[in-house]
């Protein structure tokens, strides 16, 4: 019986998502496993080896046919096959059929569309918008969907762009401060200026305050690093409520 031959730089994959990208004239790609791409780029999977399917770089992955050395020093400037790996991975092109492409853009579309109402309301009425009505919104702005960028990223582009066509902000979120000692005038000074609004405030004899008030989610760690760095002032932060929304939806007009 005849022997097949199967050349020394040449390994055949089978159900493999491959990763294309041209560096130095030259065309690289990497065998990946499928779905696991999306998730290691959106920090999700964090164990190469649940990406890879080989430690290795292809010039052709359906051919098999592995880089050769002295093309990957020119190109990477090294020959280190992990670390080239992780270079295409992170910026090369997923190669996926015109179908799946289509499949994945509508998925993410609809992910940053929720991300928008989960995370924002009509600031007039309090009420958090249907994700319906977010995504005819994004339609009719034409936001572009970015297939190498993750849903949140793309929800904090897309609000600045919402707000020009429609009432929008950020769900608020509810706190409760209380300082004491002799900064705490000092210090209240500088939380306010980080609050939206302030509900209710008071001072006791003993020179404690009593705050409630509304911040913007992306103010939290200002706030709380604010509280907890200031010598000669003991403060306390409590969050009351995680979004400040009124029950209901907006309806579709």
């Amino acid at each position: 019986m005849a022997k097949i031959f199967t050349p020394t730089n040449q390994i055949r994959l089978t159900n493999v998502a491959v990763v294309r990208m041209k560096k130095g004239g030259k065309r690289f790609e990497i065998a990946c496993y499928k779905n696991k791409v999306i998730s290691w780029r959106n920090n999700v999977e964090k164990d190469i080896d649940e990406v890879l399917q080989t430690h290795t770089v292809f010039t052709n992955v359906s051919k098999g046919q592995v880089a050769k050395k002295e093309d990957l020093i020119k190109a990477f400037g090294k020959d280190d096959h992990t670390e080239i790996c992780k270079e295409i991975l992170k910026k090369g092109e997923l190669q996926v059929s015109d179908k799946e492409r289509q499949s994945q853009l509508d998925s993410l579309f609809k992910d940053i569309a929720t991300n928008v109402a989960e995370k924002c309301v009509n600031p007039e009425t309090k009420r958090p918008y249907p994700v319906s009505m977010i995504e005819k919104a994004m339609r009719d702005i034409h936001f572009s969907i970015k297939p190498n960028r993750n849903a949140k990223q793309q929800t904090l582009d897309v609000i600045p762009q919402l707000k020009a066509v429609m009432p929008l902000d950020r769900a608020q979120m509810r706190l409760r401060v209380a300082l004491s000692g002799k900064e705490a005038r000092k210090l209240r000074e500088k939380v306010a200026a980080l609050t939206t609004s302030i509900e209710s405030e008071t001072w006791d004899s003993g020179g404690e305050l009593q705050m409630v008030c509304l911040i913007d989610p992306g103010k939290y760690r200002q706030v709380d690093e604010l509280i907890h760095s200031v010598k000669g002032s003991n403060g306390i932060l409590e969050l009351l409520n995680l979004k400040e929304v009124t029950e209901g939806e907006e309806l579709l007009e």
